[in-house]
């Protein structure tokens, strides 16, 4: 077990007893690592500057930077990723090469380091042969529904199997989703696996943890992830080898350690929320640990969140998850065989269009499963589609598709926030507006605040919940994961929630979303860098 001495173990203590003291130590560091890139830029800007007024050196550099225009130009027209992306970095690197390149470097290819590639792709290996181990090698469920060609994409794409033994329940927000997952904490006997992009010292937390360490108490095995630099403005540093430090059944990764310079690997976050409760239940959602989901902290107005809670065969994909994180960068790796529950024939859903199929999204395939899932239900939607998104940052082809479906007439609705979190990310938001409302999608913005939920239904038949929003980050950059599911009353559920969100937002028109001119010509210069954003 890792150790703290007793003035740093007091020193966290403090800083989260205290919430004054505690807010200043954490934006300190927010700052020292703002500092750290700002001094890094500026080293780059002074460095190019004396070399390009140095008569005897500009001609050459010069050559040199047209030169490495030109090849990077050229592997960018040669990938495959969206046109606007290639158009969006190439129109970077013309402008301002110096800086363009090193960001291209940096952000555009959208994937992990080798090293981080190749911890991930073995333990997913190992974690796959371990529940081949167990389970035997079965041939895939595969729905008798519009949602078959889904399950065959993500069970070929994403290896991960749909399920019909099981139950899920959809919850509208935090506070009722909060008290559900207390509960089922309590009932832990074996281990809990906890894994969000943000945890934040308040109620939410405090209570978790009070749980938590009553029941390793009880013999029960903690496992924690939590992303750095999700929580570098909420949790001190050190604070997993704090947590590790107060019972010798928790167990805490940090993934992703920030660094203050430059790094490829700082692109990939994890932005996934999952929790499993004894390989018998499992929680995912839009929500992470802190107030705001709960309604205990106010932050942009009301905080609209959703989430679910999944039960039987199906968890297994969530402790899959959660393993092949955890063990590809802790050293003490723990075979995923400890925390398979044995299946039981519990008398479980068998109804042909019954399914349940958790998945997760990464950067290490090359493609983005989420966004291949959510334009395979709007191309195929009849009557309707609703949307949840905090972000609408559309590439072409997720545009494109929604102005098809809305020309041939599906109601297409999509929610974002009225009270915005990121003003720029508001702005680029509203900038995807014009086209859409030309197109016939109907835009509604969440008056109450800020809606946070990723969440997609479909001709009373089929839904997505889950962690992926709609901008190129959350698609192309982090780890995230949702839940597919149709033929069950979650899905009425997420289309009543919806049509209970609709009467509380404005709908947006092109009168009410007009631009000037001025406002035009930033959001257009806006979007060039959409995909730093």
């Amino acid at each position: 077990m890792r150790r703290l001495n007793a003035r740093q173990k007091r020193w966290i203590e403090r800083t989260v007893a205290n919430d004054r003291s505690y807010k200043v130590i954490l934006y300190n560091r927010f700052f020292i690592f703002l500092l750290a890139v700002l001094a890094q830029l500026v080293i780059l800007g002074i460095t190019a500057y004396s070399l390009v007024y140095n008569s005897a050196l500009a001609l050459i550099l010069q050559a040199v930077l047209f030169a490495v225009e030109i090849v990077v130009v050229l592997y960018i027209l040669n990938k495959h990723d969206r046109p606007s992306t290639r158009l969006n970095w190439i129109i970077l690197i013309l402008i301002v090469p110096v800086f363009g390149v090193p960001m291209y470097i940096l952000n555009g290819r959208g994937v992990p380091t080798r090293k981080m590639q190749q911890k991930i792709h073995r333990a997913q290996e190992e974690n796959c042969a371990g529940i081949e181990r167990v389970y035997g090698k079965a041939e895939p469920f595969i729905p008798q529904t519009r949602g078959e060609a889904v399950s065959k994409f993500l069970d070929t794409c994403a290896k991960y199997p749909a399920f019909q033994r099981g139950d899920i329940t959809y919850y509208e927000s935090g506070e009722r989703i909060f008290p559900v997952i207390l509960e089922e904490l309590k009932k832990a006997n074996q281990y809990i696996l906890l894994e969000y992009f943000i945890i934040a010292h308040g109620k939410m937390w405090n209570e978790i943890l009070q749980i938590l360490l009553e029941k390793a108490e009880a013999g029960v095995q903690i496992r924690i992830i939590y992303d750095d630099f999700g929580c570098m403005m909420t949790l001190p540093p050190k604070y997993d080898i704090y947590l590790e430090t107060l019972h010798e059944n928790i167990k805490c990764l940090t993934f992703n350690e920030v660094v203050p310079f430059f790094a490829v690997r700082m692109n990939n976050r994890d932005h996934r929320k999952i929790l499993v409760i004894d390989g018998k239940v499992a929680f995912t959602g839009g929500f992470n640990l802190a107030d705001e989901y709960i309604g205990e902290k106010r932050r942009f107005g009301y905080w609209k969140d959703t989430g679910l809670k999944i039960t039987g065969d199906a968890v297994r994909s969530f402790t899959q998850m959660f393993f092949y994180l955890w063990n590809a960068f802790r050293k003490d790796k723990e075979p995923i065989e400890r925390y398979l529950p044995k299946i039981e024939n519990d008398g479980g859903r068998y109804a042909t269009n019954f399914c349940i199929h958790p998945y997760d999204d990464s950067p290490l395939d090359g493609m983005s499963i989420g966004e291949a899932v959510y334009t395979d239900i709007i191309d195929r939607a009849k009557t309707y589609v609703y949307i949840f998104t905090p972000y609408l940052i559309l590439d072409d082809f997720m545009r494109a598709s929604l102005c098809r479906a809305a020309l041939r007439g599906v109601d297409v609705r999509i929610v974002t926030p009225a009270i915005p979190d990121k003003k720029t990310i508001f702005r680029l938001t509203r900038a995807n507006y014009g086209v859409l409302l030309r197109a016939g999608v109907k835009i509604y913005e969440y008056t109450p605040g800020f809606i946070h939920a990723k969440s997609m239904v479909s001709d009373d038949e089929c839904a997505v919940v889950g962690t992926i929003n709609l901008d190129y980050r959350s698609l192309y950059h982090h780890f995230e994961n949702a839940v597919y599911f149709s033929g069950c009353k979650a899905v009425e559920d997420v289309k009543k929630d919806a049509e209970q969100v609709f009467a509380a937002s404005k709908l947006c028109t092109c009168e009410n979303t007009k631009r000037g001119f001025f406002g035009k010509i930033i959001d257009s210069a806006l979007r060039v860098f959409e995909t730093l954003l």
